[in-house]
């Protein structure tokens, strides 16, 4: 073997083994993050915030499952979900398995792209190319998941649907006002339906959406919202060790693809948090130098 056929090997090796590491260690290697956010008003009691998202769960993924249930020893006083709950028609009551105790905590939740439709198989490397754009349920009858079954037993166990709406939850003796949007990977948000100002009686003001499109971070942003919660993407899902993500999967930049950051609009700038999510799509089941999360957010005190 020559040195230019023994040197192609090694990198096709190298790169088969960062393929099988993604799929088989990294993508199961879920993590537990943990982030403070001063933002409530001085003298608060701090609250327990647990942000989960992108599950993309499957029937055959116990560990996920056993996983998310152990979250509740973590006491949240609130639970966020942004979305993409489940892969497979079948899949939605094991999501309810997997929130379990959860579910009898104060939550909220908004619909993502994945829970609506089944993921399909397509060329891998197009999620480097930008946005993709899937199609409506309507269009896809044969792939739409069962959303709505969801939904009800979401609400049925107490967590409230944000979905194009403004509510006001007591956490911990304060009142939190929240406002959803639909998927704006979908382009099925309508921020007109819940814009206006902050609630100046609330403690805290939080906006809550699956996609964290510049148009809606704009909008939460301009409404002086005082916290974001979004998810959708993946933290990159495939990162460069030292560089980090290449793609955010929206026009969001990649400096602020998971994590806590800001955001600023219209002279107001909010805190905001993007989950890296939990899943992955079944048919790019991997991940690399970012690990699957969730994220502890405790809120404090500002000052």
């Amino acid at each position: 073997m020559n040195r230019v056929a023994g040197s192609a090997l090694g990198v096709l090796g190298a790169g088969a083994g960062c393929v099988a590491y993604g799929a088989l260690v990294e993508a199961r290697a879920y993590a537990l993050r943990e982030f403070t956010l001063p933002v409530l008003p001085v003298g608060a009691d701090p609250v327990r915030v647990l942000h989960v998202s992108d599950l993309h769960l499957l029937p055959r993924q116990e560990k996920k499952v056993e996983w998310v249930r152990s979250l509740d020893r973590l006491n949240p006083d609130l639970v966020v979900n942004t979305g993409d709950n489940h892969s497979h028609p079948t899949a939605w009551k094991r999501v309810l398995e997997a929130f379990g105790p959860l579910l009898e905590r104060p939550g909220v939740f908004v619909w993502g792209s994945n829970d609506y439709l089944a993921p399909r198989l397509k060329n891998p490397l197009g999620y480097l190319a930008g946005p993709s754009r899937p199609p409506q349920p309507e269009d896809h009858p044969e792939r739409e998941l069962p959303w709505r079954e969801l939904g009800q037993a979401f609400r049925t166990a107490g967590w409230t649907d944000l979905t194009h709406r403004r509510e006001t939850l007591t956490i911990r003796g304060m009142p939190f006002a929240f406002r959803g949007t639909d998927d704006g990977h979908l382009e099925r948000d309508d921020y007109a339906r819940v814009a206006g100002p902050a609630d100046p009686s609330a403690t805290l003001n939080l906006a809550v959406t699956h996609a964290p499109y510049l148009r809606l971070l704009d909008a939460f942003a301009a409404d002086r919202m005082d916290v974001i919660l979004a998810g959708h993407t993946h933290g990159g899902q495939v990162c460069v060790p030292g560089l980090g993500a290449l793609t955010t999967n929206c026009d969001l930049d990649t400096k602020r693809v998971k994590g806590v950051s800001t955001h600023t609009a219209a002279g107001h700038t909010s805190a905001m948090h993007v989950s890296a999510g939990l899943g992955t799509s079944p048919f790019a089941p991997y991940r690399f130098a970012c690990r699957p999360e969730a994220s502890l957010l405790t809120l404090t005190p500002r000052g």
